[in-house]
């Protein structure tokens, strides 16, 4: 799927003081890139999840990564595949099948790395599209942004907090008329 059939897109980038094969080793693990959906926090509107594996820990392509847990009194289930993995160089996976969320329909999800000077380049990005009925729609539409942000702003903030130095070197934010 390309832009126009997710609808939206964001992306940041940040730079950390390490070199891309230690950055990929450390976001390749959903337990370390994903840290902040198992945790209580205001986005999650107090919620956590929680993560089941296969056997390739979402560390092979074609690896599947579950998400489980509830959104104010909600179901809430996402069944993720990793698409794209190349080591030292990025990542990228999508829902697949029909995921249970509150305010995103579908995503896909990644992040890229360029070494550089000290460090390394780290660009984060979702593609994703809103629900198209209900309250759930009304939800996308005030909130899906500012969850999609989110997202991609916690990957940087894991990278930043565990290598040191989060140099913000641009945004990116883009919309077609079909959200």
């Amino acid at each position: 799927m390309d832009i126009e059939s997710y609808g939206a897109h964001y992306e940041a980038q940040t730079t950390v003081n390490a070199p891309p094969e230690l950055v990929f080793e450390y976001l390749d693990d959903f337990e370390q890139l994903g840290a902040h959906m198992t945790r209580s926090s205001w986005m999650m509107a107090g919620s956590k999840m929680t993560y089941e594996f296969d056997d390739g820990r979402g560390r092979r392509l074609g690896s599947h990564v579950r998400l489980l847990g509830s959104l104010l009194g909600l179901k809430l289930e996402i069944d993720e595949q990793v698409i794209d993995r190349v080591p030292a160089r990025g990542k990228a996976w999508q829902t697949v099948g029909n995921p249970h969320m509150l305010v995103l329909a579908q995503y896909r999800m990644g992040f890229s790395l360029q070494a550089s000077p000290g460090g390394c380049r780290v660009t984060a990005r979702i593609d994703y599209s809103l629900l198209r009925k209900g309250f759930s729609r009304f939800l996308g539409l005030v909130a899906g942004g500012a969850y999609a942000r989110w997202c991609v702003r916690k990957v940087l903030d894991q990278a930043a907090a565990h290598f040191g130095s989060a140099t913000e070197v641009a945004v990116r934010v883009q919309a077609s008329n079909r959200s």
